[in-house]
């Protein structure tokens, strides 16, 4: 079992920057391929960025590729989530997710652990 907790989610303005923290527990961290998805009330969970189990690839959904970063640090078991020049449309529940492959993926079927979720509202 993995347990991933998020934080750092909350409110900002159009332009501002937030940075998202996932912690996990429970496996070798380093055995993991991350992803950070998000998910409007109504809409599907959308992928937003992955990155590989030693953090050598990453990949980014077209919406954001530019503006945000996803890093991790294996010693710490943590991922990040960089947001830059939020914009009102990146507001959303992002969550957190593992998968025990090698690949990235950008499909939440592929993912076989989930935080809970931590509320990014961008404000215009």
């Amino acid at each position: 079992q993995v347990q991933l907790v998020e934080s750092g989610g909350g409110l900002v303005q159009t332009g501002g920057s937030l940075r998202l923290s996932c912690a996990a527990s429970g496996r070798t961290f380093s055995t993991l391929s991350m992803g950070w998805f998000r998910q409007v009330t109504g809409k599907e969970r959308e992928f937003v960025a992955g990155i590989s189990r030693s953090g050598g690839s990453s990949y980014y959904a077209d919406s954001v590729k530019g503006r945000f970063t996803i890093s991790r640090d294996n010693a710490k078991n943590m991922v990040y989530l960089q947001m830059n020049t939020l914009k009102p449309e990146d507001t959303a529940v992002y969550y957190c997710a593992a998968r025990l492959n090698v690949y990235i993926s950008t499909s939440s079927n592929a993912y076989d652990y989930w935080g809970q979720g931590t509320q990014v509202t961008v404000s215009s």
